[in-house]
C-alpha cells in the first residue's frame, strides 16, 4: 500500500524535494515544490472521509497531482481518483493513498506532475 511516508521518499529519492508545511492549522498537509522556482507539484492532505465524498469514518490521506486535462477525465472514471480538493479541478486530480491505487500508478503520476510544473527550460535533475 502506498503511504505518505512513501511518496514523500520517492519525491526526495527522484526530484530531491522534500515537504514544505505552510499550514499551522494543518501541520501534516504539505507541499512538493521544484528546488528551483516556487510551483507545487505535489500537495499532501488528510482530509475527512466525508468531505471527500468517501463512505465511511475518519480520515484519509490523498495527494493532489497536476496531470492536464486529457489524462484526467481517464483518471476520474476510476476507483481511487477524485476531483481535485482545493486545487483547479481541470488540471489536477486528488488520488487516495488508501491502497486502492497502485503505487507504481502514483510514482507515475507524481513524474507527470513534476514534468507538468516544472519550469521552463528546466532539466529532469
Amino acid at each position: 500500500m502506498t503511504t505518505r511516508e512513501n511518496v514523500l521518499r520517492y519525491a526526495l529519492e527522484q526530484f530531491g524535494t522534500q515537504p514544505e508545511y505552510l499550514w499551522p492549522k494543518s501541520p501534516n498537509d504539505g507541499v512538493l515544490r521544484h528546488q528551483s522556482g516556487a510551483k507545487w507539484y505535489g500537495v499532501l492532505m488528510n482530509l475527512p472521509r466525508q468531505r471527500l465524498g468517501i463512505p465511511g469514518e475518519g480520515t484519509v490521506d490523498i495527494l493532489n497531482l497536476k496531470c492536464g486535462p486529457v489524462l484526467l477525465g481517464s483518471l476520474l472514471g476510476k476507483e481511487g481518483y477524485l476531483p481535485a480538493y482545493h486545487m483547479s479541478k481541470g488540471n489536477w486530480v486528488s488520488i487516495r493513498l488508501d491502497g486502492t491505487v497502485p503505487e507504481e500508478d502514483i510514482f507515475w503520476l507524481l513524474g507527470i506532475s513534476y514534468d507538468l510544473t516544472r519550469p521552463k527550460g528546466r532539466k529532469k535533475p
